[in-house]
């Protein structure tokens, strides 16, 4: 009994109702859909081309080589500006220190 057809008073577009479909029935079309549908995908999937595999391969080999290079610039950064650092504290050392007293240097005035 797949399918139980109570006719009821026929509706204004001229479709009658039906029951509710069989539980066992709902689960047996659902199943029969996946395996359809597992055959189709698998005859639609092809083998990967040599062109695909060796593209994918290049993919990688250029996000690490991006990788590579964007840690030693940061590495690189870090060591600039530590010698940027060290230079503008030297400079200021002399600036402002004569013979380990600090003093303001003074400056020549304007009007003489």
């Amino acid at each position: 009994m797949s399918l139980i057809m109570m006719k009821k008073k026929p509706s204004i577009n001229g479709y009658s109702k039906l029951e509710k479909e069989d539980p066992q029935d709902i689960i047996h079309r659902r199943a029969q859909f996946l395996i359809y549908k597992a055959l189709k995908q698998a005859d639609s999937s092809r083998k990967p081309s040599f062109l695909r595999i060796r593209f994918c391969r290049l993919k990688i080999k250029i996000g690490n080589k991006l990788k590579k290079l964007k840690k030693n610039m940061s590495g690189f950064n870090f060591i600039v500006r530590v010698r940027i650092y060290k230079r503008i504290v030297h400079q200021l050392k002399l600036l402002f220190c004569n013979n380990g007293d600090f003093s303001v240097p003074t400056l020549p005035s304007i009007v003489s």
